[in-house]
């Protein structure tokens, strides 16, 4: 991307009344960042959404002015940005419609070819919590997984730190320029993070962490990644929010449980209960609801596949249910064959080591 692109593109974030979704409105219609500033505006009204109030900003010269200081302030910083539609922006993300149109980083992060997950929970993590977080991070790294939090006190910072000590890239989702930390007794991790992952953020040097900007960094936690994990979660709080953001970007949930009376397990327990996430009790579930595999050498031995399979009455019903309608979700499945959810997962596990079914992502299923 060019400069004056690049530039075109910020002065679009810095105009009042255009968010991501109408920028990506008008740059679709217009064909890119620096034609939206060329087009006339009459072109411009004609898109569905868009009207004089909306564009009554933009051709103000202030905000261009921001747009190349903030250019200058980037190179000057060395960081890296990434446009919605360049090649090294977060694939996932690019299929989220209110997805930020740049987003800025620093550090060492690869996210191609990788399994990406976020883990959010509150701040207040109990000792159950940091087990949780330890113990999940040790099952879960021979599958070599990018790690995204917030890098705030309690359930991020602890999974983070569990992922820099196996040696897996994590990712720390900022609310607020890359030109400072927050909380600030985290700096010296968010350096340690350069090493292996590092820093994103969409928003711009000078930015300071204000409470309606995590409301807006969640949305990229949930949207970056093909899971979000729950680790610990009160009734209300902000990894409720990344959970409902991640459902309607028709991501899988997954939320830890506790005990009825444990206040940090209430949200939690109910995301369960209201079938808004899967219960999490190991690594290995999620890796099995993803459909995840360790790459391994193939075996040379040849291995002859089983002709007649024994299936029980329930394992029958749910093959004959995805031989006759194809690859099915887990929560359709439960719903059409009438059966719960807790149990069906342990059923397609039964069927998957029988080798007549077999997990797809986004929590589909199929029989072989």
């Amino acid at each position: 991307m060019t400069e004056t692109e690049i530039i075109a593109a910020l002065r679009l974030q810095a105009i009042p009344n255009i968010g991501d979704v109408t920028a990506k409105k008008l740059i679709a219609h217009c064909g890119s960042p620096t034609a939206v500033f060329t087009d006339k505006i009459h072109h411009l009204l004609k898109i569905d959404g868009i009207g004089k109030f909306t564009l009554k900003n933009l051709h103000d010269p202030v905000y261009l002015d921001e747009a190349e200081r903030e250019y200058v302030n980037v190179l000057k910083k060395s960081t890296r940005i990434s446009y919605f539609m360049d090649e090294d922006y977060p694939s996932y993300l690019k299929h989220c419609i209110d997805g930020p149109i740049l987003l800025f980083q620093k550090g060492n992060i690869n996210l191609k070819q990788k399994k990406i997950i976020s883990v959010v929970g509150t701040r207040n993590i109990t000792s159950y919590g940091s087990a949780f977080c330890e113990a999940f991070i040790e099952e879960i790294s021979p599958m070599d997984p990018i790690i995204v939090s917030g890098l705030a006190y309690g359930v991020d910072i602890a999974i983070q730190k569990a992922a820099m000590e196996k040696g897996l890239q994590t990712i720390a989702c900022l609310a607020h320029g890359l030109d400072q930390v927050y909380p600030k007794a985290h700096k010296k991790y968010a350096q340690q993070m350069e090493e292996n992952g590092g820093c994103i953020t969409e928003f711009w040097s000078g930015s300071n962490p204000d409470r309606e900007n995590f409301l807006k960094r969640n949305r990229i936690i949930a949207g970056i990644s093909e899971a979000t994990v729950v680790i610990e979660s009160a009734e209300k709080g902000g990894s409720l929010v990344t959970a409902d953001l991640a459902n309607s970007y028709n991501r899988d949930v997954f939320a830890v449980p506790g005990r009825n009376t444990d206040k940090f397990s209430k949200g939690c327990n109910d995301l369960i209960r209201q079938q808004k996430a899967h219960l999490l009790t190991s690594a290995a579930e999620l890796v099995y609801l993803l459909g995840w595999e360790i790459e391994e050498k193939p075996d040379p031995t040849p291995v002859q596949k089983q002709l007649f399979v024994q299936l029980d009455d329930i394992e029958q019903q749910i093959y004959s249910y995805l031989q006759l309608n194809g690859k099915q979700s887990l929560d359709t499945i439960a719903l059409e064959c009438k059966l719960p959810v807790y149990k069906i997962s342990s059923v397609l596990l039964n069927m998957e080591m029988k080798g007549v079914m077999r997990p797809l992502p986004g929590k589909l299923f199929e029989v072989v």
